[in-house]
């Protein structure tokens, strides 16, 4: 596999801020080196959603036809390459094989090739307000918060790709009582609380009982016998993967509106900070970076401070430094995780070689980790 393309990502949602594909951004010195990548990675190609894939600042060519492209995948063509002759030779090319094509960065003055499909339309909401002349459902890109996302979506876009949703939520409040329910059930798990006093504690809540089980007995676990009761699943699980799948419960535990994307992007780092800690913590450890990743958007789920969760819930210390002072063991992991989530691929890049992992490692990791998270909430 190439050891020079790395691939980054960001979501994409409809006007309601649910999930509807997701985008991979390949940076890579060419297409071919970027088609070897690719190819690679097809026993871990997310089937959950549509699968945008941008070529960063690539021209497509028709050396892209050397992808066994998954049903799913869709190529963005940049708005800027389409007078360019390797795209105009490719295009006809996606055309017969039956891939699909998404048009980037377009703007009302460009002038399209005529017969081609355009599903979805990227446009720029900083340089475009409104969608004017999209010739498909079109997505805003570029946008600061979700005030921006109401806005584009006022103004005629079908939808956004991109981080704006982590950004512009409603101010702190109190945990709900659903949330500390579980907030407390997390602590006497992590303590070896009694069985029967964790009990008591699921059967206030039926409906917390259901998705711990229905989560355990997912595919994502891949466990051989269907776990039946709470009972049942600390003799087969252990208290320390119990404390895991309730801590990815308190992450699913919101009805914000957009809450499902958030879900996707906290269970994503948590899953792809386990992948890649494999190599330099023991099993405990692992478990540790996966609620590290996948609390580190607590606070924005939750709309409260990051201090006052974990003032609740006693974390190790590598856990608590890592997600407030970015410092520690697993802090490094963290930032990888977000640098997955950046447009440009530099940060990724550079903190690859500061963890001396390859481009495949990661590249293999996060897909891992994404495939898990849409399982999830599939």
């Amino acid at each position: 596999m190439s050891q020079t393309t790395f691939i980054t990502r960001e979501p994409v949602v409809n006007k309601s801020r649910a999930i509807t594909a997701n985008r991979l951004i390949a940076h890579g010195p060419n297409i071919g080196e970027v088609v070897e990548t690719l190819n690679e990675l097809v026993d871990q190609w997310p089937t959950h959603h549509p699968v945008f894939v941008s070529l960063g600042r690539l021209v497509p060519t028709p050396a892209l036809m050397d992808w066994a492209a998954p049903a799913n995948a869709m190529i963005e063509i940049p708005a800027q390459a389409l007078a360019h002759p390797q795209t105009q030779a490719l295009l006809p090319k996606l055309q017969e094989a039956g891939i699909s094509v998404c048009l980037t960065w377009f703007s009302s003055g460009t002038a399209l090739p005529p017969g081609i499909d355009w599903r979805f339309v990227l446009m720029d909401a900083r340089k475009h307000p409104a969608p004017t002349g999209s010739p498909g459902l079109s997505m805003a890109w570029g946008l600061k918060d979700v005030p921006a996302f109401r806005q584009a979506v006022g103004a005629g876009y079908d939808g956004a790709s991109g981080w704006f949703f982590l950004h512009g939520n409603p101010p702190a409040q109190e945990l709900s009582p659903g949330h500390a329910q579980i907030v407390r059930l997390l602590n006497l798990v992590r303590n070896n609380g009694e069985i029967r006093d964790i009990e008591a504690v699921l059967k206030q809540d039926v409906a917390l009982s259901y998705k711990l089980l229905r989560y355990i007995n997912s595919a994502g676990f891949g466990l051989m016998c269907e776990i039946q009761s709470f009972r049942h699943a600390v003799s087969i699980l252990g208290y320390s993967n119990l404390h895991k799948w309730l801590s990815l419960l308190l992450v699913t535990a919101s009805r914000d509106p957009g809450a499902p994307a958030m879900m996707q992007t906290a269970i994503a780092r948590g899953r792809l900070m386990e992948e890649i800690g494999a190599g330099f913590f023991d099993k405990s450890e692992r478990d540790n970076l996966f609620i590290t990743g996948a609390f580190s958007l607590l606070h924005v789920l939750l709309g409260t401070s990051m201090q006052a969760l974990l003032d609740e819930m006693h974390l190790p210390a590598s856990v608590t430094d890592a997600l407030l002072s970015d410092e520690g063991d697993f802090a490094p992991f963290l930032r990888l995780a977000r640098h997955c989530e950046n447009f440009d691929g530099s940060g990724l890049i550079k903190a690859a070689a500061e963890l001396h992992l390859s481009a495949e490692q990661i590249n293999r990791a996060q897909l891992v980790a994404l495939g898990f998270a849409d399982s999830l909430q599939a």
